[in-house]
């Protein structure tokens, strides 16, 4: 395989240009053995053990020494090692041993958002000035590194480093010590768990560093739209030109690589990064990586293991939804315990005016960077230059291999996206490689813009691409040019929930309501890698920009968003819990744009959305400040939880270090205390509980509010919640009555909290099963 397709496949893989990223179908040695909680304060007292019980199944402690890759003695209990299939099974048998799995690879899933979320500096009771700029945060970052001398991560004005910071600057290739400093107080670097699935990594295969140092990019953006500082004057191109900044400008960013360039991002690296996270000392956990469904079980998941430790420990992990939408039961990172983004638009746009040479005009929008191309060009269909071997609806796409070269040079194509080759860049790399000068990309309808470096290339919802295509058929010289892209800002309806955000409902747990936020995801400009190998794909390198910046668009750039906003609250409320900081996320979500309509899902075609796109709604960090009352919980309810999901109950003891039996109570996974209610399958009817906490006024009266779900009757008991300086909580029940007497798919609505200045909703999800369906 060539270098250039190499890195072809790299850009692919970290920025997210397809939306078709999954776990890696391989066979792996490589075993994660899980013990769960530690049985031993002393770190080192941990590895011993884990010695021990290798050394029993392999002969000796040297041969056991040799096997493990990870010992994971922190901030939970567990290892990674070489093991044959047979050697994993007898571990697995073994008391104590919560679980044995082999290790999988997961793979990545970026200033004008801030604005767009109202997170500015001169609002005086805003989210940012009371937090203090998230001044009292350090945020991990488990990504694919960080590109240390990028500016968004300079320490001008920062003070001496938290006395309870205890990580480290691990040294590597091109990497030392004083690439740490005030802002980035942190550096580790995994890769065991990757040589062990593909073996050494050869750098003649492309940019990477054996370091913390970012190769990709992707960390770099999701690490400084998290907490970069202030820098004037950013841009990509010139394009969206102006103050880049993250969401936490003062926080602290502690950066663990365990993504590479070639092979993605294994479980065992994963976990040990968690390990280590814990124990130095973050804030807060930002995860813009995941699998594809089917999911595995939460006590084989890697970052459902390693937010369940942080969690419990008090620390929030955010984590990114999947980039497969708009498909149902596609969202991942599903653990009622981490807090899962959606990704939405923002109020952004890159127009570029399509001139054909009848004089018609038409808008597309592009990210072009290079010399003007303000002149005609002649215009092709790819179907009608498509190659002797290729079929009609390859060319129509312009796939690879698929068009006639010859009749492609010195012409803009006009290439129709299709159920199997989705991807703008795909196409102008077929375009480049037959000496084309550009690309009309007609597509289904989505703000998203993805950055095609080969060729110049412009996006067009399929409206606009019919009437080039009857454009191109009325004349025997058609012609087509198009100019440089402008920014323009207020002028596009948003928030939308993004074309390639993964939806629900919940595959694996359907209870638990999937994703739970919604944040900018869209067209993101942040710090980039100037390593990053997308600087090879373009064979004038006078033409590309300079990539210290670039826009790019994933649930990977939303899930910063929200990583950002939770240090926020954090600085402002230190006692809260996880799962505190998630209700009041989720119960002051909006669900409109900013003109006050319904928001919508972009999709094959467009929706009003609904909780499976956007959990709660669209973030308001001004008011999840101020959220009144909030659902809580804690260890033991994430414990029973699994029991309820039916994990052994010996392990899950193992798990929460608790002698407490395994006894979850009947329906005790629709009673989770979840900042929603959602019943997958409701017979006749149902009554569930929650408990709220109040956090507002110490004397305060709630009233509740229906939104029923379509055919759903719905009652609370009691409608009224009064809290006073001695009751603080308070529990009610929904009883939840279907109207229906056929089976019937998912429908919407709200409950309410109101006490007149706070509006406290939850999100209503039911779903009528009638017995016959019932196994």
């Amino acid at each position: 395989m060539d270098s250039t397709r190499i890195v072809s496949i790299v850009l692919f893989v970290f920025i997210r240009l397809q939306h078709s990223f999954g776990t890696a179908a391989v066979s792996s040695n490589v075993h994660i053995i899980y013990l769960g909680e530690r049985r031993h304060d002393m770190p080192e007292h941990v590895e011993d053990s884990h010695h021990r019980i290798l050394s029993d199944i392999l002969g000796s402690k040297e041969a056991a020494v040799k096997s493990i890759l990870y010992s994971y003695k922190h901030g939970f209990s567990g290892f990674a090692a070489v093991l044959s299939p047979i050697q994993a099974k007898r571990i697995a048998d073994i008391p104590g041993v919560v679980c044995v799995f082999p290790q999988r690879i997961l793979n990545l899933h970026t200033t004008r958002s801030w604005d767009f979320l109202q997170v500015k500096s001169h609002l005086k009771n805003g989210i940012l000035r009371r937090a203090h700029f998230g001044a009292a945060s350090i945020i991990g970052v488990i990504d694919s590194g960080i590109w240390p001398e990028s500016e968004s991560f300079n320490d001008d004005g920062f003070h001496s480093v938290p006395s309870y910071w205890k990580g480290m600057c691990q040294e590597g290739e091109e990497f030392n010590r004083s690439n740490c400093n005030r802002k980035l107080v942190g550096a580790r670097w995994y890769i065991k768990g990757y040589e062990a699935e593909f073996g050494k990594l050869n750098p003649n295969d492309g940019i990477e560093f054996l370091s913390p140092r970012d190769a990709a990019g992707h960390g770099t953006h999701t690490s400084s739209t998290a907490a970069g500082a202030s820098i004037e004057g950013a841009s990509f191109a010139e394009l969206a030109k102006g103050l880049a900044r993250g969401g936490a400008p003062l926080a602290r960013i502690a950066a663990y690589k365990v993504c590479w360039s070639f092979g993605g991002c294994s479980s065992a690296d994963i976990l040990a990064a968690f390990d280590d996270a814990i124990s130095d000392g973050v804030d807060l956990i930002s995860v813009s990586l995941g699998s594809l469904p089917p999911l595995s079980s939460y006590v084989e998941d890697p970052v459902a293991i390693g937010s369940f430790h942080a969690v419990t420990k008090g620390i929030p992990v955010v984590c990114s939804a999947g980039n497969i939408g708009p498909s149902p039961e596609t969202v991942v990172n599903t653990a009622p315990w981490v807090i899962t983004v959606a990704a939405t638009t923002i109020d952004r746009a890159f127009p570029s005016v399509i001139t054909l040479g009848s004089n018609q005009i038409f808008v597309g929008q592009t990210l072009f960077a290079g010399k003007e191309y303000d002149r005609f060009f002649p215009i092709a269909y790819g179907e009608d230059i498509k190659s002797a071997d290729a079929d009609e609806n390859e060319a129509r796409s312009c796939e690879t291999g698929s068009l006639n070269a010859t009749l492609v040079k010195g012409k803009v194509l006009l290439c129709f996206e299709s159920r199997y080759q989705r991807s703008a860049v795909a196409a102008a790399r077929t375009v480049q490689e037959g000496q084309g000068v550009g690309l009309i990309f007609a597509r289904f309808l989505t703000k998203e813009v993805t950055v095609c470096l080969d060729v110049p290339c412009v996006h067009v919802d399929f409206t606009t691409g019919t009437s080039l295509l009857t454009y191109i058929a009325s004349t025997s010289n058609p012609i087509v040019k198009f100019s440089l892209p402008r920014t323009i800002v207020g002028q596009q309806i948003s928030p939308q929930v993004a074309l390639f955000s993964s939806r629900g409902p919940n595959s694996l747990s359907p209870t638990v309501l999937k994703p739970d936020i919604a944040a900018p995801g869209v067209d993101i400009l942040a710090s980039w890698s100037p390593a990053s190998s997308d600087q090879s794909l373009d064979s004038n390198k006078t033409q590309l920009p300079n990539l210290n910046f670039k826009i790019v668009s994933g649930t990977s750039m939303a899930c910063p968003h929200i990583s950002a906003i939770v240090a926020l609250l954090r600085a402002i409320h230190p006692t809260w819990s996880p799962a505190a900081i998630k209700s009041a996320l989720v119960t002051t979500a909006s669900l409109t744009d900013q003109y006050g309509q319904n928001a919508v899902a972009e999709g094959a075609p467009p929706k009003q959305a609904d909780p499976f796109d956007y959990g709660g709604g669209h973030v308001d960090a001004n008011k999840a400040l101020d959220p009144g009352l909030i659902y809580d919980m804690d260890r033991n309810d994430y414990a029973q939880f699994l029991c309820s999901m039916g994990y052994n109950k010996t392990a899950i003891s193992w798990l929460t270090r608790s002698l407490l039996p395994c006894h979850a109570p009947s329906n005790f996974l629709v009673n989770l205390n979840l900042p929603s209610i959602t019943i997958p399958a409701l017979q006749r009817s149902l009554q569930v509980s929650r408990t709220v906490t109040n956090v507002g006024p110490v004397v305060s009266i709630y009233t509740a509010r229906i939104q029923a779900p379509p055919g759903i009757k719905v009652r609370v008991e009691p409608s009224l919640l009064l809290f006073n300086s001695s009751v603080n909580k308070a529990m009610f029940k929904v009883t939840l009555c279907s109207k229906l007497s056929i089976q019937g798919s998912h429908s919407f609505g709200n409950l309410f909290w109101e006490d007149g200045h706070h509006v406290v909703r939850i999100p209503l999800i039911v779903r009528t099963i009638i017995p016959e369906f019932q196994v």
